[in-house]
C-alpha cells in the first residue's frame, strides 16, 4: 500500500500525521518507507539527527534517471522507518518539469524498483496541488485526507476532489480514498462538534471513527526527533494515531 497523506491546505496536520501513521505502521512490525516532497523538508528534519549530511534528495532522483533511489534514503531515528529525504530544492521541481511528457510518473517510476522492500509507503506531499502533489497520486494506491477540525475545513476541498478524479480518469485507475481524518480536533467546543456534522454529511463513511485532538505533545515530539510513541507513549495522541494505524489495516483489506 502507499499512502498519499494531501490537502492542499497548510496547517492541517499533514506531517504530524504522515510521520506519526508512519511510526504506527513500522512499531506493527512493517518495514516503512516515508517519502518527503515537501520542499520544506519537515518530515525530514522530524527523524534524522543531521540532514546536512545528505548532499541529495529526492529531487535529485526525479531530475536524474541514472541516480538511484537508494541514494537518498536514510535509516529515520524511528525503528523500521526509512525515509526518502527532501531539500529546499524540490521547490525548483515543477518548474523544471514543466512541460516534460512524463512528468507525472516520475515518482511513480523510480518507487517501481524498492516497492517490494517495504510493507507500505508513505507519502508526505506539500500544500498545493501542483506538480508534486499530483506526482504522489500517480504513485499512491490510497489517499489520505487530513482535515482540520475549524470552520473553513472544507475549504478547497472541491478542488483536491476533481483533481483526484482527474489522475483516477487519466493516470491511475486503481487510485482509492482510504479515509478522512479529523485533525486538531478539540470535542469541548460548539464549532468543532458542528464541523465534524459537516464532514460527515459531506463524506459518510469514508470519515475514520478515531479523531486526533489538538495536542502539546504531538507539536513538541519532532523537535527531539522522535514520534508521539517514543515521546510520549501514554499520551492521546499516541493512543489516537495507533488507533488510525489499525483502522487502516483494516480498510486496505477490504
Amino acid at each position: 500500500m502507499i499512502i498519499a497523506i494531501t490537502n492542499q491546505k497548510g496547517g492541517v496536520g499533514k506531517t504530524t500525521t504522515a510521520l506519526n501513521i508512519s511510526a504506527a505502521l513500522a512499531f506493527m512490525g512493517n518495514r516503512i518507507l516515508l517519502i518527503d516532497t515537501d520542499p520544506q523538508a519537515h518530515s525530514t528534519l522530524s527523524v534524522l539527527h543531521d540532514p546536512t549530511a545528505y548532499s541529495r534528495s529526492l529531487y535529485d532522483v526525479l531530475m536524474r534517471p541514472d541516480e538511484k533511489f537508494e541514494s537518498i534514503v536514510a535509516t529515520s531515528t524511528i525503528p523500521g522507518l526509512d525515509i526518502a529525504l527532501s531539500k529546499i530544492s524540490m521547490a525548483k521541481l515543477e518548474p523544471s518539469l514543466l512541460g516534460e511528457i512524463d512528468g507525472h510518473y516520475r515518482l511513480k517510476d523510480v518507487l517501481e524498483p524498492v516497492r517490494s522492500k517495504y510493507h507500505h509507503i508513505v507519502i508526505d506531499t506539500p500544500p498545493t496541488l501542483g506538480l508534486i502533489t499530483l506526482n504522489s497520486l500517480v504513485a499512491a494506491t490510497h489517499i489520505l485526507i487530513p482535515i482540520q477540525s475549524s470552520y473553513l475545513c472544507l475549504e478547497g476541498t472541491d478542488d483536491l476532489l476533481e483533481t483526484i478524479d482527474k489522475v483516477k480518469r487519466v493516470a491511475n485507475p486503481d487510485l482509492q480514498i482510504l479515509g478522512i481524518l479529523i485533525t486538531l480536533h478539540d470535542k469541548r467546543t460548539n464549532i468543532s462538534r458542528d464541523v465534524v456534522r459537516r464532514i460527515r454529511k459531506v463524506f459518510g463513511n469514508l470519515v475514520f471513527k478515531t479523531f486526533i485532538s489538538k495536542s502539546v505533545k504531538l507539536e513538541e515530539s519532532p523537535a527531539y526527533k522522535e514520534s508521539i510513541f517514543t515521546y510520549a507513549p501514554q499520551s492521546v495522541g499516541a493512543l489516537q494515531y495507533r488507533k488510525i494505524a489499525e483502522e487502516i489495516i483494516d480498510r486496505a483489506k477490504n
